[in-house]
């Protein structure tokens, strides 16, 4: 079996949440997937805090971000972590209900790498979520000290 890197999954939607996860372990793309609720918790599992401290300290391969949370929003943890030397290079994919402009371009300034509008269809999401994974997890290489793939 391949292994397969970590997934850090900000989502605070239970059934999305489910959605997600299930589309991923339908495919066997990875071998752990971190879900944080909010973003101050994604925030304190990046900075190895709180209920983390203990966690290795390697980032995740990618982080699949949604944008409307409670506590810290998306946009505010995607701005902590492009401003960190640390995380900065960890590839963000938003996944998000959100069609606003302004949730899109926001995302985009402060360097996203992809933004993806949640489709309604279980059976679309099921396959965006796949596609996501396929390419985040196994095809993407990461930029080297960046993600490193689990055993």
């Amino acid at each position: 079996m391949n292994s397969f890197a970590r997934i850090l999954m900000v989502e605070d939607d239970p059934r999305d949440e489910e959605l997600t996860l299930t589309a991923l372990e339908e495919h066997n793309l990875v071998n752990e997937v971190v879900a944080t609720r909010d973003g101050k918790e994604a925030l304190d599992y990046l900075y190895c805090r709180g209920q983390y401290a203990g966690r290795s300290s390697e980032n995740p391969a990618v982080i699949l971000l949604d944008l409307k949370l409670p506590k810290v929003n998306g946009i505010e943890v995607l701005q902590q972590i492009r401003s960190d030397e640390r995380l900065k290079m960890i590839p963000v994919v938003v996944l998000t209900s959100s069609h606003e402009d302004k949730d899109m371009l926001s995302s985009y300034k402060l360097g996203v790498n992809a933004y993806v509008v949640k489709p309604v269809d279980f059976h679309e999401f099921v396959n965006a979520v796949k596609e996501l994974g396929m390419f985040w997890a196994v095809i993407n290489q990461p930029p080297p000290g960046s993600a490193k793939k689990l055993s």
